[in-house]
């Protein structure tokens, strides 16, 4: 069994391993640089979402635009289980944006809630 200062001993030693490994880039040459250059990402594989609910972009001068309404609305979770919610485009969990390397986006958010809202983005 570990004692706890050994458990932190080891932590300690273990960071700096993997702060280089992921510094080393995902394509494993080492240079940050040419991971981030777009189309060094490969084929493309669609998420798979539980519910299908992918936001479909419109495509305007090459840029992917992407529709973010924030609202309140009622959503049945079971059979007699309303609850009154808020969510992106009359859905919670909102939708699913996919966008690849190299990609232009443009996202645009309307609050139609009563309070300020903000968006934490995932995968950015």
């Amino acid at each position: 069994m570990w004692t706890r200062r050994q458990m932190l001993l080891s932590s300690l030693l273990a960071s700096p391993l993997l702060l280089w490994r992921r510094a080393r880039g995902q394509d494993g040459d080492g240079d940050p640089a040419q991971a981030a250059r777009p189309g060094r990402a490969g084929a493309f594989t669609p998420v798979v979402t539980l519910d299908g609910a992918t936001l479909e972009p419109t495509i305007k001068n090459g840029v992917k635009e992407y529709h973010l309404v924030a609202e309140a609305f009622e959503q049945e979770f079971a059979p007699d289980m309303k609850v009154r919610c808020w969510g992106y485009n009359g859905r919670t969990p909102g939708p699913t944006i996919e966008a690849v390397e190299g990609d232009r986006v443009r996202i645009l958010v309307t609050n139609r809630l009563p309070e300020h809202t903000t968006v934490h983005w995932h995968g950015i």
